[in-house]
């Protein structure tokens, strides 16, 4: 076996390039932290301190709510939809709602299992977290979860890939690859070597250190499926791993699928030119940016919520039992008569008679209205707050 020789041109503070036996060139990621270290000056500085402070408010505002744990199985499942859909599915918000609540729709995206995997990543890792520190062991498990019985299920679910990856156009060759991943014999090393960097002391802020992780694990692609959404749900699990959030509401793919070209631009330039402290800003920018949309949409909740009870209570001996049905849609936006019968424990027709008094009111927007038999309502008004 030839040995490997590196490329000259290019910046080596985030690893090489090195070309491998059969002529392609793959790059050898150096561990973290990057030498020189980072600069944390300038607009970089500035940046910082604006997440960390709209990181700061959002926590403090999911904790003025009734119920935390309604916004949280809401922005979870918006997270599902659009970190999915940067890796080309078609399901929205709506198609994964239905399919849990197993709901048949004829004309639903095939994709829809994919985007119910990732919920159930999500909360597997969120759980695991009690015992198990993020780590490579945990990645795999996440990993596992997010391809079980879906597209990419034949690519080793859970495990490490064995063979070599690479980014590109459609169709591209390992010679015409944009990128171009360590080989498969150099990824335990380079996990490990990540994990290490977790799970060491440092004087680096965390979220430096968190951005920093992110861009590493996407750089050494340890699967050959679904690095992207992994790699997403770590900063969420870091996050939550060292309590600097309460709940899992910090999701920066609705920011990664908005600036898509950058987001692959600003990694990209990490591994030719070693720009770090220019991936950073741009990461740092998205927290801020992500955590005060947050924010706003937890005060719309509340303010949504106090308009509806008013209204509610306004519709006088139904009140006590629509004020449950209300509470209830948090967590469950789309329903049928059935359910609010079994809800409320009452007669059918009387379920029923609320569910048109709640569709009076605008509070319930008929889902099926061509479904005589087994109608179904959606909350509609708190759907529209995480499109």
């Amino acid at each position: 076996m030839s040995k490997p020789v590196k490329i000259s041109g290019k910046s080596q503070r985030a690893g090489v390039y090195v070309k491998q036996p059969t002529n392609y060139h793959a790059f050898l990621p150096k561990p973290l932290p990057p030498e020189p270290g980072i600069q944390l000056s300038g607009e970089l500085q500035v940046n910082l301190s604006r997440a960390d402070r709209s990181l700061g408010r959002l926590d403090g505002s999911i904790q003025t709510l009734p119920n935390p744990d309604l916004f949280v199985y809401m922005y979870v499942r918006k997270e599902a939809v659009l970190s999915s859909q940067i890796e080309g599915t078609q399901s929205s918000l709506q198609d994964l709602l239905t399919a849990e609540a197993h709901i048949l729709q004829p004309d639903a995206p095939k994709d829809v299992d994919e985007v119910v995997n990732y919920v159930q990543a999500m909360k597997h890792g969120l759980s695991r977290l009690a015992k198990l520190p993020v780590s490579v062991r945990m990645v795999k498990e996440i990993h596992e979860k997010l391809l079980q019985n879906v597209r990419g299920a034949h690519l080793t679910p859970g495990e490490l890939r064995r063979t070599q990856n690479w980014i590109g156009p459609g169709g591209c060759t390992l010679n015409e690859a944009t990128f171009v991943p360590p080989p498969p014999h150099l990824v335990p090393e380079a996990l490990g070597n990540l994990e290490q960097f977790i799970h060491a002391e440092t004087q680096l802020p965390l979220l430096i250190k968190i951005g920093l992780v992110h861009a590493q694990f996407e750089t050494i692609h340890p699967f050959l499926d679904g690095n992207g959404r992994v790699g997403r749900l770590l900063i969420t699990l870091l996050l939550c791993e060292r309590e600097v959030l309460l709940r899992p509401v910090l999701y920066l793919s609705h920011y990664f699928k908005r600036h898509r070209e950058e987001y692959y631009d600003r990694l990209q330039a990490v591994r030719e030119h070693g720009e770090w402290e220019e991936w950073l800003d741009f990461f740092l920018r998205g927290v801020a940016e992500v955590s005060e949309q947050a924010t706003q949409t937890a005060r719309e909740i509340l303010s949504l919520r106090e308009r509806h009870r008013d209204l509610i209570t306004s519709l006088g001996r139904i009140a006590g039992n629509g004020h449950r049905v209300l509470e209830h849609l948090f967590k469950h936006p789309i329903i049928s008569v059935n359910e609010i019968q079994k809800l409320i424990g009452t007669t059918y027709p009387s379920a029923n008679n609320l569910v048109n008094k709640l569709h009076g009111a605008k509070i319930l927007k008929a889902f099926n209205a061509g479904n005589r038999r087994n109608r179904l309502f959606v909350y509609q008004d708190y759907l529209d707050l995480f499109q």
